[in-house]
């Protein structure tokens, strides 16, 4: 192991996060995000084999997302007071395990009790977001967010396509044995390329959760950016759970052109670190409401056009995702500046409420899907970023009033 992987954070200083950590930082929080999206797209093919009814499989992917939202919660804050290295290698080997056991389960029960603790474990990526803001110097921070944010959005949305294309020529067990060897791979990098972080804040575990509360009620920003945000994943994740079945049933794609279809939505992981820049060079409020706008826009360009095809649901794929991937990082960026101390449990609060609102969007996704069809799909879809919006200028208002 390295000498720069065994020296502190503190010793490291802000100088230290070089283009080629970055880029480990990227890679890294890509390849686990990737963990929470691998069954979006293969969800036809999965209930069946284990025996769950259609109308359910969105549960498959809703409770993934609360488990990574209570992972949020309980254990990301605990990188604010242990090691970060030694806490992203024990829950990079939980993640580990709990794949194994999703690609060999048989039961809907079984499976979904998996899928909340693959969630849970996969957090070590929200680990890496904020001590990457810790190292970077203040100047480059959005920027360096941004970069990172990019390798982690590429992660989503890569990990739709690779499952469907694992999954139509393997199966789609194989799709989680090729997850949980990733992981194994990663936690390799993390344990030889990560540098050591010793928090200097000593207080229980119990006081560390405690001050969620009181961060959460002190910061108004937070409590602000983590809904809109959550509204703009909701309909993020209403959308690639249901654009995969709509493809399928009235476009006749099979599971390799839905992952082509897939590649479309990741040319909005740009928006990252384009990001960055704006919020780096004081632009954040006129992004954040061009963002806005542009997510209902794209639900709308998705409505059938006779002859079309599936055109409007690439140019949906295209807008939406690059509208949610450049709010978030606008949104952690002014988390992070709130209080540097505490950047673990503010980027665990911010994106609690971001994947809350993915699990309610997965949820309702189905269900809406089944009985309204499409255009219900695009009126929610369309509604949800557009309450952002409305809260995001009254806010705006008041704070100049």
């Amino acid at each position: 192991m390295n000498a720069f992987a065994n020296s502190s954070a503190t010793k490291l200083g802000q100088e230290s996060l070089s283009r080629g950590l970055v880029l480990l930082f990227a890679i890294c929080c890509g390849a686990i995000v990737a963990n929470l999206y691998y069954a979006q797209p293969i969800i036809g093919l999965i209930a069946p084999s284990i025996g769950m009814r259609p109308e359910g499989a969105g549960l498959i992917v809703s409770l993934t997302q609360i488990g990574y939202a209570l992972g949020l919660l309980l254990l990301v804050p605990l990188a604010d007071l242990l090691e970060n290295r030694r806490l992203m290698l024990l829950t990079t080997a939980a993640a580990l395990v709990c794949l194994l056991g999703a690609g060999l389960a048989s039961s809907p029960g079984l499976f979904l009790a998996l899928s909340l603790l693959v969630g849970l474990s996969s957090v070590t990526v929200q680990m890496l977001i904020p001590l990457a803001a810790h190292l970077a110097p203040e100047r480059t921070r959005g920027r360096v967010v941004g970069n990172i944010m990019s390798g982690l959005l590429l992660g989503i949305l890569l990990a739709r396509p690779a499952a469907s294309l694992i999954a139509g020529q393997f199966g789609w067990r194989a799709v989680f044995f090729v997850a949980a060897a990733m992981m194994a791979g990663i936690a390799v990098v993390v344990a030889v390329t990560i540098p050591r972080h010793e928090p200097a804040r000593r207080i229980s575990y119990g006081r560390l959760l405690a001050s969620l509360l009181d961060l959460l009620r002190r910061y108004s920003t937070l409590r602000r950016r983590a809904l809109h945000q959550s509204l703009m994943f909701a309909s993020f994740s209403l959308f690639w759970t249901v654009a995969p079945l709509e493809l399928a049933r009235h476009q006749g794609l099979d599971q390799g052109e839905i992952a082509l279809f897939a590649l479309v939505g990741a040319i909005g992981a740009i928006a990252a670190p384009i990001a960055g820049r704006l919020a780096d060079a004081g632009h954040t409020r006129p992004a954040s409401v061009a963002a806005l706008i542009l997510a209902p826009l794209a639900f709308i360009a998705s409505l059938p056009i006779p002859g079309a095809g599936w055109v409007g649901l690439a140019i949906c794929a295209l807008l939406l995702d690059f509208a949610v991937q450049l709010n978030m990082v606008l949104g952690q960026r002014a988390v992070y500046a709130l209080e540097p101390g505490s950047r673990a449990r503010l980027n665990a609060l911010y994106m609690t409420g971001i994947f809350l609102g993915g699990a309610l969007g997965s949820a309702i996704a189905s269900p809406l899907y089944e009985s309204v069809g499409w255009h219900g799909v695009v009126v929610l879809g369309a509604a949800l970023p557009g309450l952002a919006l409305i809260g995001f200028l009254h806010a705006e208002r008041r704070s100049r009033a």
